[in-house]
């Protein structure tokens, strides 16, 4: 019988500290969606542990991820959520500054045959799936020496490819064309539970009936038909209630079909957690993403994203409340139980539990855990 993970996976400082290395620096990380940055100069920040991120757009269009660390003295270059940048990244401390690339452009003071083309900003993987743009914030591996007949240098760092992590998904979500899609509604939580609370919550409907009845009236709980899982995702998708055409607050569809469905993929939802930090829900007529942040062993940063068509977002009367109201409901309600998860699971009278035959998902995301956890040991 499989069971729930002990408590140091939730309740230890130091046990977390060690899983966000190895969970989330050796893996790619959803950063967030290029529509957030449109225009050359324009950024966001995105922190992890120790590490800050910016992500920019460059004047030829292409998407970087450059650590938030100035090469003079360490200085942290940017502190705001997100803004633009008139074409340089300018450190606040002695002005050193940087283009849009990271390379070094201005450093004052510094003295003859210094090189600016030593010194620019340290990279970070960055690259882009659909419209969701990846970071890999770990270290590079060393490329095993070339074959003779491999055009390949040998010794050259290296980084995972994202398609690799991503398996069969891009393929999976095309009719989606979620590169298409466009911000609607922005909303950000900040929740007292271990994040990977929070992913055993998104993945199971078992606790609906008790929690959600709004959204209990439009899926039924026992309706998913769950993927085999592995070890980049876990998810599946839920058919809707007679006379349900969308998740809203009355069931209602407000606007067009996202136009590459066909119509069995009309009639339903596909949730999918992609390890480690992005929960996708994909609907007839909106997506939705959640971007999950660890801050520590028992709390996690939560960006909520709506997204839609942009003909439907230039419509005059394009409203997006039915269904923000009705995922910030159901969301605060996964967020309150996912809390009382941690503060019950912090108890020393704690022990792991029994899953049953309907939490598959959920058990096999803690064998994904657990074994990364011993093979780090």
């Amino acid at each position: 019988m499989h069971t729930t993970l002990p408590r140091r996976f939730y309740a230890d400082p130091a046990f977390y500290r060690a899983e966000l290395e190895r969970f989330y620096f050796q893996r790619w990380i959803c950063a967030g969606r290029a529509d957030h940055i449109p225009e050359a100069g324009d950024y966001f920040t995105r922190t992890l542990g120790d590490e800050s991120v910016i992500v920019t757009r460059d004047r030829a269009g292409a998407i970087h991820a450059l650590f938030n660390v100035c090469r003079h003295r360490g200085t942290r270059l940017c502190e705001q959520a997100e803004g633009h940048f008139v074409e340089r990244i300018q450190c606040p401390y002695h002005t050193w500054t940087y283009d849009l690339e990271g390379r070094l452009i201005a450093a004052p003071h510094m003295p003859p045959g210094f090189r600016k083309d030593d010194y620019p900003l340290h990279r970070a993987g960055c690259d882009v799936w659909d419209g969701h743009i990846f970071v890999y914030l770990g270290p590079a591996a060393p490329a095993l020496p070339a074959l003779p007949a491999s055009p390949a240098p040998s010794g050259v760092p290296v980084l995972p490819a994202l398609r690799d992590q991503l398996a069969d998904l891009p393929t999976r979500f095309a009719p989606w064309e979620m590169g298409d899609l466009r911000l609607g509604r922005r909303i950000v939580y900040d929740v007292k539970a271990n994040w990977k609370l929070v992913v055993l919550n998104y993945n199971e409907c078992l606790h609906c009936p008790n929690l959600h009845p709004a959204l209990n009236k439009l899926h039924h709980y026992l309706d998913a038909e769950n993927v085999a899982p592995t070890a980049c995702y876990c998810g599946g998708a839920m058919g809707f209630r007679d006379g349900v055409e969308t998740m809203s607050m009355d069931g209602k569809r407000r606007r067009e079909y996202l136009p590459g469905l066909n119509e069995a993929q009309r009639r339903q939802v596909s949730y999918f957690a992609v390890y480690p930090n992005l929960l996708l829900s994909l609907h007839p007529d909106y997506m939705m993403t959640h971007t999950l942040w660890p801050r520590a062993h028992d709390r996690s940063e939560i960006i909520c994203e709506w997204h839609f068509h942009p003909s439907e977002l230039a419509r005059p009367d394009f409203d997006a409340d039915d269904v923000v109201e009705f995922w910030d409901l159901t969301n605060r309600q996964d967020w309150w139980i996912s809390e009382q998860s941690q503060a019950g699971i912090s108890s020393r009278m704690y022990e792991p539990g029994p899953y049953s035959e309907r939490e598959e998902l959920l058990w096999s995301f803690d064998d994904i855990v657990r074994r990364e956890a011993e093979r780090h040991l």
